[in-house]
């Protein structure tokens, strides 16, 4: 264990509106809070960015939206560098929030930035693409799919996202999902990721679809499944091996919070990997939100965080150690 590699996942890190407005006022890796330094010691950090990082387009009103979530890419980006953000999940319900030229001012400063992403593109063929890193000599693949806001979906011809209805469970879903993960199989990843925007808000656990979906990823060759969507954490299952993380959470932003959900607790969810990319364990350290920054969870906060998360995960079969304030899952 003593050469396994870090690799750390969050759920939505939402940098715009209130978080955007409270970073003109502080350094640049103040959203971090007291996580910063841990988030830079780890070897490789996969994120959902649930915001647009531009200052132009107007907000989408094609159809209903209630939120629109904007950051200035000045103090945004350098923002993400800070803390060596490897990959960014774009497949979700707010890349369009400020419409075409946002997200496509998104994606070039994530490139300009050395920023992997997957899950929105100019086109469909781009939203739907896997994004590959290089880790410690290993090869990591991503494919970053929604079930969200199927009017932001990528077209032939026009940007969006990668939009697919799994709660449906449709054959259609599965193939284009399963052609996804075959290109990204193409690059011989040692290890392969799903990152999925699912399901409605605050909501603890996932549907069955959802899981039979998760099982079908298995089956196609994914070794790790990052949800996100609910922004409340959702309980842990080990598929055939491969840990699913149904929902993370909230990282960071500037949400109304839930008295009785908590939507301002999560965890940094870190995956320890063997240096042939098997994985395993997987360490959950509790994290809080507060003052549009992300804080190490303190008590009772954090003991919350891990109660409910051995609750939410027991009916899978799924059980932790206890390692100071984290939770521990050994997988090997």
């Amino acid at each position: 264990m003593a050469n396994a590699l870090r690799f750390g996942l969050t759920g939505d890190v939402m940098l715009g509106r209130l978080v955007d407005d409270r970073q003109r006022d502080r350094n640049v890796g103040a959203v971090w809070g007291d996580v910063r330094e841990r988030l830079q010691s780890l070897d490789c950090l996969a994120i959902n960015l649930e915001c647009t990082l531009s200052t132009r387009g107007q907000p989408w009103t094609r159809t209903h939206r209630p939120f629109h979530f904007r950051a200035d890419p000045d103090w945004a980006v350098p923002a993400l560098t800070d803390v060596d953000v490897s990959f960014a999940a774009l497949a979700n319900n707010h890349v369009l929030d400020f419409e075409e030229p946002a997200l496509e001012d998104t994606l070039d400063e994530l490139e300009e930035a050395g920023i992997a992403h997957a899950g929105a593109g100019r086109t469909e063929a781009a939203a739907f693409e896997p994004a590959t890193i290089e880790v410690g000599g290993l090869t990591v693949a991503f494919v970053s799919l929604t079930d969200n806001t199927p009017e932001y979906a990528a077209g032939s011809d026009e940007p969006g996202t990668a939009y697919v209805p799994i709660r449906d469970d449709q054959e259609e879903t599965r193939e284009r999902a399963a052609r996804a993960l075959s290109d990204a199989r193409a690059a011989e990843p040692d290890l392969l990721v799903a990152s999925l925007h699912w399901g409605p808000n605050m909501v603890e656990e996932p549907p069955p679809e959802f899981r039979q979906f998760a099982r079908f990823l298995v089956d196609e060759g994914v070794d790790l499944i990052h949800g996100h969507s609910a922004h409340v954490f959702q309980g842990i299952e080990v598929v055939d091996g491969v840990p699913v993380l149904y929902d993370c959470g909230d990282f960071v932003d500037d949400y109304a919070v839930d008295r009785q959900l908590h939507n301002d607790r999560s965890f940094l969810f870190e995956v320890r990997l063997a240096p042939s990319g098997t994985i395993e364990s997987l360490r959950l350290f509790p994290t809080q939100i507060d003052s549009c920054a992300v804080y190490r969870a303190k008590e009772p906060a954090a003991s919350w965080s891990r109660e409910r998360m051995r609750d939410l995960s027991e009916p899978f079969g799924t059980t932790f150690e206890r390692d100071d304030e984290e939770l521990v899952l050994e997988l090997e």
